[in-house]
């Protein structure tokens, strides 16, 4: 980890899958690089011309949960839909998720994320904000 940024992501090794680890000041900041992070190693990326917007909301009982139905949206979107979400506003009050995203029709996708897992999942308060570990199934 980089600890001159305030915020980021880096692909961690992972003998099976991929695994990520996210960090930044705030809450917010830490899901919106936990999503910026996915979209890198999936390779997604949205086509020019016009973009689109799309609200996303959702309630749970700890921030883990909303961290893992938010990014299992974007999977969704990437995979379902066609859609590559890369920007973020990122909106959290007690056990609601509020994140305005833009993005575009996907041009390009070069690894395909099955699932967003739990596995050793926890958000972690560290002196310089936030952190979190996600492994994906691929």
């Amino acid at each position: 980890m980089d600890s001159t940024q305030a915020s980021g992501f880096e692909e961690l090794p992972h003998t099976a899958d991929w695994a990520l680890r996210a960090w930044a000041l705030d809450l917010e900041g830490l899901f919106a690089e936990s999503a910026r992070g996915m979209i890198a190693l999936s390779g997604a990326q949205p086509a020019a011309g016009p973009r689109l917007e799309r609200t996303f909301r959702s309630r749970a009982h700890d921030p883990e949960s909303l961290l893992v139905r938010f990014l299992t949206e974007l999977v969704y979107a990437a995979d379902e839909e066609r859609l590559a979400f890369d920007r973020f506003k990122v909106h959290l009050n007690g056990d609601l998720l509020e994140v305005q995203m833009s993005g575009a029709p996907l041009q390009s996708l070069t690894k395909v994320i099955k699932a967003v897992t739990y596995h050793n999942l926890q958000i972690r308060a560290t002196q310089r904000g936030f952190e979190v570990e996600i492994v994906f199934d691929v």
